[in-house]
This record gives C-alpha cells, structure tokens and sequence, in this order.
C-alpha cells in the first residue's frame, strides 16, 4: 500500500533563495556619501586656478582671512572640513561653469554681474553662502537645460 505524500510545511531556513525571499533583493543600492579626508591646498589650488578669482574673494567665500589662506598655501596645509565642504560645492559650480561658458573669463564676468533669475538676484556676494552657492549651481544647470531664466 502506498503512503500518501504529505505536503511540506514551508520553512524559511531551508527554502532556496528567490528574488522574493532573498534578503539581499529587497536593499536598494545605496549611494555613499564622500568623506572629507585630506585636502591639501595643492588640489585646492589646481582647482582655483581654473577660474581668474583674487585671493581676496578665495578667502571671502571660504571665510577666511587673506593671511590664512596665503599659510595654507606656504606650508600645504590640508583644510579643515567645513572649508573642504565649501571648496567642493565652489568645484561643482566652476565644472558646471566652465562646460557652459565659452571662457573662464566669460564665466568670471556672469558671476560678477547682477542677475534676476526667477524672482531671486544672484550676486558674486552670494557665493559667501552654501544656499547662494547652489543658487548659481542651479542657475547654470537651467541654462544647460535651455530653461529660460
């Protein structure tokens, strides 16, 4: 006589992996964020020299004195992270600017200028701020896009 086949209770330690059962399929690939380690003020340098900025306005928008920023220098000193932070938003919007503008001194000379966009003036003094750093980022990208501003 012949047993009947009981049906297995399903058990998760001995199912074989699936797209449905398997833990590594519901994780979403995650995006890491960039750590501020070492940045001396040769790359910082290297950066600064693409666009015609004074030291003046360097220390400006990084919020530091002429004299710090010239020690930096003298000695290669690596940035401390809250200016790391600035130099890289700074970097973003000098890449943007420079695929956008036929010259460093044609982006130089838009940045220099007053400009009304979308109900907000942007200013060469904006860029003493995070958020007026990421105004003139998003201004740039309106225009790659062909937005109007």
């Amino acid at each position: 006589m012949k047993k009947k086949a009981v049906p297995k209770k399903y058990n998760p330690d001995n199912a074989k992996p699936t797209k449905v059962n398997e833990p590594g399929a519901m994780n979403k690939s995650v995006k890491r964020l960039p750590t501020i380690q070492d940045f001396p003020y040769k790359k910082f340098e290297k950066m600064a020299n693409k666009v015609p900025f004074t030291q003046k306005e360097w220390a400006s928008i990084l919020h530091l004195s002429e004299k710090t920023l010239q020690r930096y220098s003298k000695d290669n000193k690596s940035f401390e992270g809250i200016y790391v932070d600035r130099i890289l938003k700074m970097q973003e919007l000098i890449e943007m600017g420079l695929d956008t503008f036929t010259s460093p001194e044609a982006f130089y000379r838009w940045l220099k200028r007053d400009k009304p966009i979308l109900g907000v003036l942007l200013t060469f003094s904006g860029l003493l701020s995070g958020e007026g750093i990421q105004e003139h980022i998003n201004a740039i990208g309106r225009m790659q896009h062909g937005i109007i501003i």
